[in-house]
C-alpha cells in the first residue's frame, strides 16, 4: 500500500508532489502535467498574474519560474505579461525535475477501503494507498448558466472548452461573463475573426491598473503593499495569512471568497477590447433556445446597465455560438471521481458545498487531503490563484506525515525554504531530468 497518491498534475499537484518526494513517501503522481494549461485555455492568452508571484513551490525553493526563464534565455519581468504557452512549458521542466514519475492517467474513482483509498485509472489500474491528495483543478468545477445547459454542445460551451478559437471565424459568438477570462476570450475571438459581443450582468467593467513599481519609497509601501494577488492590504493579507482566514467564521469566510477580488481584466487586456468587441452590460441571461442554426437569447435589462441597456425593457439576442466565461464553483458535489460515500460523508464548510479542512488540508475524513480552490472556502482567495500552492504543499505534506505517524511522521517533512538558491540544486541524483 503505498503512502500518498496525488490526484492532479498541475500546479497544485507538481508542488504536493515535490514536497512528498522530499519526505521520502512512498508516492504515486497521476494526471496529464499541466492539463489545463495545456489543453483548455485559448492559445494566445497571458499570464494574470506576477511571474514573481506565480511559482510552483519545492522545498528547496529552485524550482521558480525565475529560475525556468534564466536556464532558458526568456524573460519574466515584473510589469511585462507572461504568455501562458511559457507558464505551461515551465510547469512541464518543473515536472521534468521531479524524483517521481507524472504518470498520464485518468483516474476514474477514489473510494475507501481497509485502511486508506482504492484508486482506479481508466487503463485498469488499481492502485491502493493510505492518504489521497485530490488536486484535480477546476475542470470538474466548471461554471455553466443553467439557461444554457440543454443546449446541444454545437451551440454553447464553455471557456476551458478551447485551445484553438480559430473555428469561430467569421461566425457570431457571445461570450458571457465580466472577468478576465471573458474579456481575453472576446479579445482572442476577434483577433481570430470572429465577431464576438460580450454580455455581463455587471453595470461596468472592472480594469486592473498597471502594477506599481516593485521598489518604492517606505510609506508608499506602507500605505499600499505588494502582494502576490495584487496591491493593498486586503490582498496582501489573503496572500499572506491564509491560516488566520482559516480561523474566521464561516459565513465570514465564504463572504470573504465570494466577494475578494472580483472579476476584472488585466491592464494589458484594455485596448485589444474597448472600441474592437461590443460590450452589453447589465444583461442577465433569462432563457436560451435553439433557434435557426444558432442560438436565442433571451435577456433582462438592468436598467442601470448604461447606455443601450433598454430601460428595463427584456432584450433578445440571436447568435451562433454562445461561450460562458463564467468561472467555476466549489461544490464538492461536482468532483465524481470521489466515491459518494466520501463526496457526502465529508464534512462541508457551513453553508457552502465545500470540504471544510485542518490546518493541514486533511478533510473530516481520515488521509482524504484536498488541494486548489475546493480549500478556499477554508483558506481564502489565494486558494484560487497559482500562487496559493506554495502555501499549501508543505502543509499538506507535513499532514500527510502526521497522518502516516511512525517513522515518516511529520518531524521528516522538510520545510520549503525562503528563496529560491538557483536550479541546479534541486534535481540531483539518478532521477534529474527525469523526462515527463
Amino acid at each position: 500500500m503505498h503512502d500518498l497518491v496525488v490526484v492532479g498534475a498541475g500546479p497544485y499537484g507538481l508542488s504536493i508532489a515535490a514536497h512528498a518526494a522530499a519526505a521520502g513517501f512512498d508516492l504515486r503522481l497521476l494526471g496529464r502535467a499541466m492539463a489545463s494549461w495545456r489543453d483548455h485555455m485559448p492559445a494566445g492568452m497571458f499570464l494574470k498574474s506576477e511571474p514573481w508571484a506565480s511559482d510552483l513551490s519545492d522545498p528547496q525553493g529552485t524550482g521558480t519560474l525565475a529560475a525556468y526563464a534564466a536556464a532558458h534565455g526568456l524573460r519574466a519581468e515584473h510589469g511585462r505579461p507572461l504568455p501562458l504557452a511559457t507558464f505551461a512549458d515551465y510547469g512541464l521542466w518543473f515536472a521534468g525535475r521531479l524524483p517521481v514519475p507524472v504518470e498520464d492517467r485518468t483516474v476514474t474513482t477514489v473510494a475507501p477501503h481497509a485502511g486508506g483509498y482504492r484508486v482506479e485509472t481508466a487503463d485498469g489500474a488499481v492502485l491502493l494507498t493510505r492518504c489521497v491528495a485530490m488536486a484535480a483543478g477546476v475542470l470538474p468545477l466548471i461554471r455553466l448558466p443553467e439557461p444554457l445547459r440543454e443546449l446541444p454542445p454545437g451551440l454553447a460551451s464553455h471557456s476551458s472548452d478551447h485551445r484553438d478559437l480559430r473555428r469561430f471565424r467569421g461566425r457570431h459568438v457571445t461570450v458571457i461573463g465580466a472577468g478576465q477570462a471573458a474579456l481575453e476570450t472576446a479579445a482572442l475571438l476577434a483577433e481570430a475573426g470572429a465577431r464576438p459581443l460580450v454580455l455581463a450582468r455587471a453595470p461596468r467593467l472592472r480594469w486592473n491598473t498597471p502594477p506599481l513599481p516593485l521598489h518604492r519609497g517606505p510609506m508608499a509601501t506602507l500605505r499600499t503593499p505588494h502582494s502576490a494577488l495584487g496591491p493593498g492590504w486586503s490582498s496582501w493579507t489573503w496572500s499572506r495569512l491564509p491560516n488566520a482566514v482559516r480561523r474566521l467564521p464561516a459565513r465570514t469566510r465564504a463572504r470573504i471568497v465570494e466577494n475578494a477580488l472580483g472579476p476584472a481584466g488585466a491592464w494589458w487586456l484594455r485596448d485589444r477590447l474597448e472600441g474592437v468587441v461590443p460590450v452589453r452590460l447589465g444583461h442577465r441571461l433569462v432563457r436560451a433556445v435553439a433557434a435557426d442554426g444558432g442560438v436565442r437569447l433571451e435577456l433582462a435589462v438592468d436598467p442601470a446597465g448604461g447606455a443601450g441597456s433598454g430601460g428595463g425593457e427584456p432584450a433578445v439576442v440571436e447568435t451562433e455560438h454562445v461561450l460562458a466565461a463564467t468561472g467555476f464553483v466549489t461544490d464538492l458535489r461536482r468532483l465524481e471521481i470521489l466515491d459518494p460515500s466520501l463526496r457526502h460523508a465529508v464534512r462541508k464548510v457551513r453553508g457552502t458545498t465545500a470540504p471544510e479542512l485542518t490546518a493541514g488540508f486533511e478533510s473530516s475524513r481520515p488521509g482524504l487531503f484536498f488541494a486548489g480552490l475546493l480549500t478556499a472556502p477554508s483558506f481564502g482567495p489565494s486558494m484560487r490563484f497559482v500562487h496559493g500552492a506554495t502555501f499549501t504543499a508543505g502543509r499538506l505534506v507535513r499532514g500527510v506525515g502526521r497522518r502516516l505517524g511512525g517513522g515518516r511522521g511529520a518531524a521528516q517533512v522538510p520545510r520549503p525554504a525562503a528563496s529560491a538558491r538557483g536550479a541546479a540544486g534541486w534535481a540531483t541524483g539518478a532521477a534529474a531530468g527525469r523526462p515527463e
